[in-house]
């Protein structure tokens, strides 16, 4: 009996056909090849990234750049300044990153003619030298002449007097001394906290015909007292043509003669002085002996505040003019949520070679740049996007910044995730941060793994909490100084702001060059190493962690310390309870978030879900916030939206309301309250009050991230 066998069909035995075979083999190459290049994200793998990235940096590169940056003046808007964007664009372009520049023509301030001469009662006459002793002539070199960009241009004659930083207090001590500015012309050292627009506006108040402002030396460190400290009187920031929007070539501008232009420039005259040629004048003053305090506060030899008897004759001829600038931005596309921005800034424009302010920030940042591409070579790529910005005209009034946000403002709000600025780099000893509270932990992770410049075997979080005295103090960016104004205070990022030395004798003169950076303030580079290394690492986590580190409770500590410290400005008439209610909202909503981050990072598997929670988690993380900002803004400055961090509209009135570095707008009523009657007073700091405690409370609910 035939029996017809068949061989059973087993698959682990039987033989795959060849094309089976083939594209199986095919699939292994990809995915070895995915693998090794692209490897999944996990802790391990970010680590390493880190470690090649602290361990590719060198001295000598950061050093070439800044020569290479320094070579020559470049200001804003100048023929000059069209070679450092070129650098800077090429830079980023031969990293083979996605490079591109956005113009604004804004007006920008230049000097035509200035003079100031004093004139004796025995006839003769001394002109005072306006340049910088120990330059070349400012024709050759390109260097600017010492000036106030938007100061008006005008002649000024008159008596002096000495008012020491040009504050209330200042004038009001020479009230008590029988002296009155009323048609002098004053002469203020730098310093007591006042931006250089707001001593000339207050001098304008009383009466002054214009200010002569003048910066002590350091001798120590290298400034031989020589420099005039060039800057901006301008008020508040962008360009003053087109207040609120964008500064586009065929864009909206108001007119030069409009008074909501005009109202942003001084109405006086102003120049800034050597220290040498200041003394000439502070030691021809008459009139009451100079307080105490003033006299011995500096190396000024100064003996009496006059006014007189020598007359000076003050004159400077300016132009404004529109400009054209430029921004240089580099852009690394996020992976997974490439509608999610970190953002990378410094300003490049100088008033003169720029080696600590700005391109100090500068080198740091195209380093910055260099080492991403190199980690995007061994297969890195952030998960979220990283944008490199490089601003123009930041030294007139953060103008290239500006306009930026101001085109892009809605973009900005819903996907920006944190603005990470840098300017000085490097200007001395000693680490300083600044940055919104959400982000503390988060510095402090970083610096702990960032080597300090200083001491051998320490870390920088190690320097910086013991070596200058700060304790690893984060400080709080009231203040307008720099390019994380209008991402803050307008757009409501979160912000840092990083720098190596608390300041520096060579500010915006022309001394400030490669050869004072390696005499004085880095010669080996290693604090623009720990400085890359700090704003890197920062750019990294940012980018890459799945759940965004930034912790709410930190920020709700932080207002508690501000409601604490504010309730001793005030009597039992003012309720801070709504301040203290929505505080604790905020506690309570960053200690769910906080837990629900630990829940979600415990995850070992990651699936759609998950990924939809993690999503939604950070966009409350990142709106947060977006809830301080108020659309009426700041009262007096209304463009300034942040209502717990932001200028005041007026100077304090004494040294004590200095301690109110928050808050503005309940600053600004306690100040105003002095000028009005009780019960209008209280009234007005309760409605600032009750303001403050509505924007927490609105961060509190993007964090929860529930409708009421």
């Amino acid at each position: 009996m035939s029996q017809n066998l068949t061989k059973p069909n087993n698959s682990l035995t039987s033989k795959p056909p060849p094309l089976c075979t083939f594209l199986f083999f095919i699939i292994l190459c990809i995915l070895g090849f995915y693998s090794v290049h692209y490897p999944p994200r996990n802790p391990k793998n970010a680590l390493l990234f880190h470690q090649i990235f602290l361990s590719s940096a060198t001295n000598s590169t950061i050093a070439s750049y800044l020569r290479s940056l320094t070579s020559h003046p470049h200001l804003a808007g100048t023929k000059p300044s069209l070679e450092t964007i070129r650098y800077v664009k090429t830079h980023f372009e031969n990293l083979g990153l996605e490079t591109h520049t956005v113009a604004f023509k804004t007006l920008l301030s230049y000097p035509l003619h200035a003079s100031v001469s004093m004139h004796f009662n025995n006839g003769s006459v001394f002109n005072l030298p306006l340049n910088e002793m120990g330059t070349s002539s400012y024709a050759s070199s390109g260097v600017v002449q010492p000036y106030h960009a938007y100061s008006p241009s005008g002649t000024a004659q008159g008596k002096v007097v000495f008012v020491n930083h040009g504050t209330e207090d200042d004038y009001r001590a020479l009230g008590l001394m029988g002296v009155n500015v009323n048609g002098c012309i004053v002469i203020v050292r730098k310093g007591g906290g006042l931006y250089r627009g707001a001593v000339v506006e207050m001098a304008r108040k009383k009466g002054a015909l214009g200010v002569l402002m003048y910066t002590e030396g350091d001798v120590s460190r290298g400034s031989f007292g020589f420099g005039a400290e060039r800057g901006t009187v301008m008020k508040e920031v962008g360009d003053p043509l087109t207040p609120g929007w964008a500064g586009v070539e065929d864009g909206e501008r108001l007119e030069l003669e409009d008074n909501k232009v005009l109202e942003r420039f001084p109405g006086i005259p102003s120049l800034p002085l050597s220290f040498e040629s200041a003394q000439v004048i502070l030691e021809s003053l008459g009139g009451p002996l100079a307080p105490q305090e003033w006299r011995d506060s500096g190396p000024s030899r100064l003996s009496r505040v006059g006014p007189g008897p020598v007359m000076v004759n003050f004159t400077y001829q300016g132009e404004k003019k529109l400009a054209t600038i430029h921004n240089v931005f580099a852009v690394v596309r996020g992976l997974e949520e490439p509608d999610r921005y970190v953002l990378l800034g410094n300003h490049r424009d100088a008033w003169t070679y720029g080696a600590v302010d700005p391109n100090s920030g500068t080198a740091t940042l195209l380093d910055i740049a260099r080492r991403y591409a190199l980690l995007m070579q061994k297969g890195w790529n952030p998960r979220r996007t990283i944008i490199f910005c490089s601003w123009d005209a930041e030294e007139f009034g953060m103008i290239g910044s500006t306009e930026w946000v101001e085109q892009n403002l809605l973009n900005l709000r819903a996907k920006a995730v944190a603005y990470l600025n840098v300017d000085c780099a490097v200007q001395g000893p000693g680490f300083f941060a600044g940055a919104t509270p959400q982000l503390d932990n988060l510095i402090f992770e970083v610096t702990k793994k960032v080597n300090g410049p200083d001491s051998e075997a320490a870390t920088l979080f190690g320097e910086w909490t013991t070596m200058n005295g700060s304790n690893g103090q984060i400080e709080r960016l009231s203040g307008v100084y720099s390019d994380f104004a209008p991402f803050l205070h307008h757009a409501g990022v979160p912000s840092v702001d990083i720098y190596y030395g608390r300041d520096f004798p060579v500010y915006h003169t022309a001394f400030d060059t490669f050869n004072w950076m390696i005499n004085y303030a880095d010669p080996f580079f290693r604090r623009h190493v720990a400085v890359a290394g700090v704003w890197g690492l920062l750019g990294l986590q940012l980018a890459d962690d799945p759940v965004l580190p930034l912790n709410y409770l930190s920020y709700a500590e932080q207002l508690q310390e501000h409601k604490d410290v504010l309730s001793g400005f005030l009597d039992a008439s003012i309720s801070l309870t709504p301040l203290a209610t929505s505080i604790q909202e905020l506690a309570s909503a960053a200690k769910r978030a906080n837990d629900e981050a630990k829940t979600l990072m415990k995850q070992e598997f990651s699936d759609d879900l998950l990924a939809l929670k993690t999503r939604a988690l950070n966009d409350r993380l990142m709106l947060a916030e977006r809830g301080f900002l108020d659309t009426d803004g700041i009262k007096g400055k209304e463009w300034f939206k942040h209502l717990i961090y932001g200028p005041r509209s007026s100077p304090p009135h004494s040294n004590y309301e200095n301690k109110l570095v928050f808050f503005p707008g309940i600053s600004d009523a306690i100040a105003e309250s002095t000028r009005m009657g009780q019960r209008e007073g209280q009234a007005a700091i309760q409605h600032e009050i009750w303001r403050v405690a509505r924007a927490i409370q609105r961060a509190a609910d993007a964090l929860k991230g529930e409708l009421t």
